[in-house]
């Protein structure tokens, strides 16, 4: 089988001023025109999570308060997991083209996280019009307009 090899494209930045992509110096003219799109889609590394322990968990024991009792990796959102990649649809606020700084309104991976590519978010590739979700999850938010006043903190048993 065959090995790959990946190249951060930037950090994600958390603090004071906010959420931001930091995008390294040599991609800085891969935004151009990325003005006009109004999300991305964000592919980072879960390094805090890459460690073969991580790598090799395949199932899990009740990640969801409302979820099933054991569940497959792949129907979780979890860091640990085979290969250790995280995917966040994140509002693109404004680009700093200058400086290679994209802010955006939120994203679920911690400061310094290595970022791995970016894409636009197109509704015609990305967007599922009526998407099939389990009856436990399916109380959760339709969109992510509407997940910023979801209690998340009910739902995750860590």
């Amino acid at each position: 089988m065959k090995n790959f090899y990946v190249n951060p494209v930037g950090k994600v930045r958390v603090g004071e001023y906010g959420m931001m992509v930091e995008v390294n110096e040599k991609y800085i003219p891969a935004l151009k025109e990325l003005d006009g799109f109004g999300h991305l889609d964000i592919i980072w590394w879960c390094d805090k999570s890459d460690f073969e322990e991580a790598r090799s968990i395949l199932e899990v024991t009740a990640p969801y308060k409302k979820g099933p009792q054991e569940m497959g990796i792949f129907a979780t959102r979890s860091p640990a997991r085979p290969n250790p990649l995280g995917l966040t649809v994140v509002q693109l606020l404004h680009i700093d083209h200058e400086n290679g700084i994209l802010h955006i309104a939120y994203i679920d991976a911690d400061d310094g996280t290595p970022v791995i590519d970016i894409k636009p978010y197109t509704p015609s590739l990305d967007r599922v019009e009526s998407p099939r979700v389990p009856k436990w999850c399916s109380h959760w938010p339709a969109s992510l307009e509407q997940s910023g006043d979801f209690p998340w903190e009910d739902e995750f048993n860590f």
